[in-house]
């Protein structure tokens, strides 16, 4: 591709930093680094038209984790690391409010709720540990009852075949769409530049600059480089341990008189439902098949999409009419453990990836320690 002196010299030419992945990950990673030293020349690339992964393609839960989640990673993690994630959780949360305001979020604390339905041992172990849960919660969060049964509200919200509820009293629901806009028109008023469809194939660090080779037939070079693209990390960096897992997701028709309000999780958070205004968006159903989940190909399957139509009609809207009116899918990255990766990887190329589906929690924390790594490589 050949470029007039005028677009290499204003676009190309002396940058400080390429990120790549126009996520909440590197945006915000953008965001930090030009708040931090305005003069750095900063340029974020895309592969796609709009972030690839699943930054613009979430369910938009402000959540930090339900009470099973919890207990399930206690099993696994010790407290520290439990606790600490669920307090990065948290900050990460509160500091996406911060950078954008619950306005241009449409951000609503309506509370969130996690269903069992034919699982009394999950139920019964999980309201054995609310009162654990909660006091390890109350200094993070701020309240002293973060978790609490809420079976009184089955009927009110219709369910059917649901058994028992327990009640989150701090999680909240976000516009995901929204959010990438603000998001994207802060960082490009501060002089950021942002390129799409540009997809980075290789990165060479020469221990002075990396040099990125594009799609495009051409390359870019810059003294530092943030790898912001979580589930599809693992095509720039092999070596680490992360793979992607696909989330499906469809959305119903405007339904008059819709009884929910909140985002919902059940059968170990691998189904998750929320209403955005009186429609119901319902995700999940990855578990029933791994294998073809752990993919960066986009579509649709008819195991899974069959799967949330049964449950829709079945739990979430038994005696409501609805049509679903729209089905996607989004790309996360994941691990053995959910910790995120951040590091530096060679002299001048660092990472921020891993959010484990739980990336608006915790995606504008780590697009802040990125950015941080950066800022010492340079």
């Amino acid at each position: 591709m050949e470029f007039s002196f005028w677009e290499k010299n204003t676009y190309f030419s002396n940058l400080d930093v390429l990120v790549i992945g126009s996520g909440i990950v590197g945006l915000n990673a953008a965001l930090h680094l030009k708040t931090t030293q305005p003069g750095l020349k900063v340029m974020v690339v895309e592969r796609g038209l709009l972030p690839s992964g699943a930054s613009s393609k979430n369910a938009g839960f402000a959540s930090f984790g339900s009470a099973s989640e919890l207990l399930d990673d206690l099993d696994h993690h010790t407290e520290e690391e439990v606790f600490g994630l669920v307090e990065r959780r948290w900050l990460g949360l509160q500091r996406l409010i911060r950078n954008l305001g619950k306005t241009a979020l449409d951000y609503q604390t309506w509370g969130g709720y996690e269903l069992f339905a034919n699982d009394p041992e999950l139920y019964q172990k999980s309201m054995e540990g609310l009162g654990y849960l909660n006091r390890h919660l109350a200094p993070i969060i701020g309240e002293a009852e973060v978790y609490r049964p809420a079976n009184h509200k089955i009927a009110q919200f219709g369910f059917r075949k649901v058994d028992t509820l327990i009640e989150c009293v701090a999680e909240g629901q976000i516009d995901t769409g929204k959010m990438i806009l603000a998001l994207t028109q802060k960082v490009q008023a501060l002089g950021v530049i942002i390129l799409n469809n540009l997809e980075i194939k290789a990165l060479h660090d020469d221990g002075n600059n990396i040099t990125a080779v594009t799609d495009k037939d051409f390359i870019l070079q810059a003294k530092t480089a943030l790898v912001a693209t979580n589930g599809f990390a693992k095509q720039l960096l092999p070596e680490l341990p992360i793979v992607p897992a696909r989330a499906q997701v469809l959305i119903t028709k405007p339904i008059p008189g819709l009884k929910l309000k909140g985002t919902f999780h059940f059968d170990r958070g691998y189904y998750y439902f929320r209403n955005f205004g009186d429609r119901v968006l319902f995700g999940g159903g990855r578990n029933l098949d791994f294998a073809s989940e752990e993919t960066t190909t986009f579509g649709l399957t008819d195991l899974v999409q069959q799967r949330l139509d049964q449950v829709l009609q079945e739990i979430i809207l038994p005696d409501t009419p609805y049509e679903v009116e729209h089905r996607w899918c989004g790309i996360m990255g994941i691990g053995p453990e959910k910790t995120t990766i951040v590091q530096q990887v060679s002299g001048r190329v660092s990472c921020a990836i891993r959010l484990s589906g739980i990336g608006i929690a915790i995606g504008s924390l780590v697009g802040e320690e990125g950015a941080e790594l950066v800022l010492k490589q340079l």
